[in-house]
């Protein structure tokens, strides 16, 4: 290796975008970073960016930040998806559509890994950031600079799986890179690379959170909140948070082998070499199918949350709501086979994982059903909130149902590499997760905010989502029947070429409903006077996040609270209701606050951590080594600092509690 490798890697312009698609990309995404960059300084931002957000250990800000980015990658992974659909409505016969194969291999391959990792992740941890340290009780997270280091990391692994779009190219071989082909010998290129390192980076940062989160929901509730007085949300957390300990060391083993064998040439998935890409499958989807609960427990917890609200009762059948989520977490270790059943494993095997497949249905049904009891005889409110369960609830029991179709090997085999297996893959992760967080998002920003978002343009986003989905997804089962296989770029069967066409269409509906609902925040934010919500309360809830100003305080709670029963806020207020008195009566006296301080350290490390990665990707390795040795000193630094908590005095808290509850104590006064 000569000086010039060593100084400059892998790079060179030949790696810039070549195709005019990929130059428009490269464009609009420049394009972006400048209009951010000359509006923050044009508005004279930066400070207060600096000071209140980039720096802050925050949970509710750090909430924030996750939410805000995840929709900046909506976008990003969006706009992947509908150039797919293109593609597929127009590659018919002589016709070779609008980009070529191997662009077409790196676009659903980010797609997929956008989508779940810096979307649906993201979300997830944004909201968890926001209620459950209000849900438990508490002032903060156990480890608020453990929480900061997360997010900062979850940027930087986004940063870098985006940063193909100008230099480079991405990963071909599929979102979860099967050897042999995301081997290096089929993926010369850094695109392999790059899909390591970005899940590598985000991985950890997921992993610092699950842990973070188990130990503040079991050490940090506050008095009298046993773990059968939990709100559901916090339970269903819970579930994921464990689900994410164990199984995310076993994506970061998965990535550094594969990494291994592409930059130290190793070969513990080559077969010709003596390794086994079998053993990558199974380690991948180990972890990829508790994955899927991952995702979908919050999600489960939330709607528990908006159907008591909405309907104006308390949840039903709790205790077996409990149940269930534990059982989806056990049971979720047993049938990540069904994903390949089709790769040799036997006939005893694949009957196992079959019966497990079907089996795990039992506690989500479990669950459906105790939404609709909590509903029945209910005093209904069709609320944007409620419309995104009810949504669910019909688009859900369907993939579900497609889904254990699908269970039995026989019938998995004839249907496992078609578009129906993409059809019922979407119709759980849209519905039962994006859906789920939509409805999240809508009735609980208002804590943080403190005001309600805009609920017309609310109810206009979630049917153009819903009808948006039963077109592009519809014809998809449709396809997979025709035999119409899914990563298809081009075809010759003009039978399938009216299906590809309305998918797309519903592909156009669905960025329609993703511009609704930026509309709404744009509506939300510039009409924000006309919908305050000066009570704390504006959904008339059940738990403890609502006993508290909107938007929440940094320190949460002014006195820490007591609580004697599930949904102690709710019988809070009917306790006082019943005596004839109001349920808030300001405290006789506070005390002081010792909150931790503002660090710029998180931003440093994952900072460090982002370009040591990129110097991997590219072979940079004297500037990956200083990275590396900067990022280990920042650890460092971080470990041994002293000055890591301020104090909010009495008097500052009383002042701030009197200004935010004054139309709390004006409505209970009228």
């Amino acid at each position: 290796m000569n000086w010039h490798q060593l100084l400059v890697g892998k790079m060179s312009l030949s790696l810039l975008p070549q195709s005019a698609v990929a130059w428009g990309g490269a464009l609009v995404f420049a394009s972006g970073i400048v209009g951010v960059l000359f509006a923050i300084t044009y508005f004279k931002f930066w400070t207060r960016l600096w000071k209140d957000w980039l720096t802050t250990v925050d949970a509710k800000r750090i909430g924030i930040m996750y939410i805000i980015v995840s929709f900046v990658m909506l976008i990003r992974g969006g706009a992947d998806a509908l150039l797919m659909r293109v593609q597929q409505a127009t590659a018919l016969g002589a016709n070779s559509g609008i980009i070529t194969a191997d662009h077409f291999q790196q676009i659903f391959s980010a797609h997929g890994s956008i989508m779940i990792f810096f979307v649906a992740m993201g979300i997830m941890f944004g909201l968890i950031n926001l209620i459950v340290p209000l849900q438990i009780g508490t002032r903060d997270v156990a480890f608020p600079f453990l929480n900061s280091l997360s997010f900062w990391l979850f940027a930087s692994g986004a940063v870098l799986i985006t940063a193909p779009l100008l230099l480079g190219d991405f990963s071909g071989s599929g979102w979860l890179a099967y050897p042999p082909l995301s081997e290096l010998q089929y993926s010369p290129s850094v695109g392999v690379d790059y899909w390591i390192w970005s899940l590598q980076i985000s991985g950890i940062g997921t992993l610092l959170s699950g842990i973070n989160f188990i130990v503040t929901i079991l050490r940090n509730r506050c008095e009298g909140m046993t773990l059968f007085r939990m709100p559901m949300f916090t339970w269903t957390v819970l579930g994921a948070m464990v689900l994410i300990v164990v199984t995310f060391p076993l994506l970061t083993v998965t990535l550094s082998l594969l990494a291994l064998d592409r930059t130290a040439d190793m070969h513990f998935f080559t077969t010709g070499y003596g390794g086994n890409m079998m053993m990558y499958v199974n380690l991948i989807w180990a972890w990829g199918h508790p994955e899927v609960y991952i995702l979908t427990l919050p999600a489960f917890g939330i709607f528990s949350e908006v159907v008591a609200v909405f309907s104006g009762k308390k949840l039903a059948g709790y205790v077996s709501m409990v149940l269930s989520v534990m059982a989806i977490v056990v049971l979720s270790f047993i049938v990540w086979l069904h994903h390949f059943f089709t790769m040799g494993a036997g006939a005893n095997v694949n009957s196992f994982f079959g019966i497990m497949t079907a089996v795990i249905a039992i506690p989500t049904g479990v669950k459906i059903f105790n939404w609709l009891f909590t509903m029945y005889r209910g005093k209904i409110r069709f609320q944007t909130p409620m419309l995104w369960f009810i949504g669910f609830v019909v688009l859900f029991t369907f993939g579900g149902v497609t889904g254990v179709i699908m269970s039995p090997p026989a019938a998995d085999y004839q249907l496992h590499n078609t578009l129906y297996l993409v059809a019922h893959f979407h119709n759980m992760i849209v519905s039962g997760v994006l859906f789920g967080y939509f409805a999240g998002i809508t009735y609980w920003l208002p804590k943080v905010l403190g005001f309600r978002l805009n609920e017309e343009l609310g109810k206009k986003a979630f049917w153009a989502w819903l009808y948006g989905f039963i077109l592009a997804f519809g014809p998809l089962y449709v396809l997979g029947f025709m035999g119409a296989t899914r990563r298809l770029d081009h075809y010759v069967n003009p039978a399938w070429q009216g299906m590809f066409i309305v998918a797309g269409i519903g592909a156009l509906v669905l960025a329609g409903a993703v511009a609704l609902q930026i509309a709404q925040f744009v509506r939300s934010v510039k009409r924000r006077n006309r919908n305050l919500d000066e009570t704390g309360d504006p959904w008339n809830g059940r738990t403890l996040e609502w006993s508290i100003p909107s938007p929440a305080p940094e320190y949460n709670f002014a006195v820490l609270p007591t609580v004697a029963a599930r949904d102690a806020f709710w019988m809070e207020k009917q306790e006082a209701l019943a005596k004839g008195e109001l349920w808030y009566t300001p405290p006789h006296s506070y005390e002081d606050i010792l909150m931790p301080k503002n660090t710029i350290m998180g931003v440093v490390i994952a900072g460090f951590t982002f370009v040591c990665a990129f110097a991997i990707v590219w072979h940079l390795w004297i500037l990956a080594a200083l990275a590396a040795v900067c990022g280990v000193v920042s650890i460092g630094v971080r470990v041994f600092s002293e000055d890591t908590e301020r104090v909010i005095t009495a008097r500052e808290v009383e002042e701030i509690e009197t200004r935010a509850r004054r139309g709390l104590v004006e409505s209970l006064a009228i």
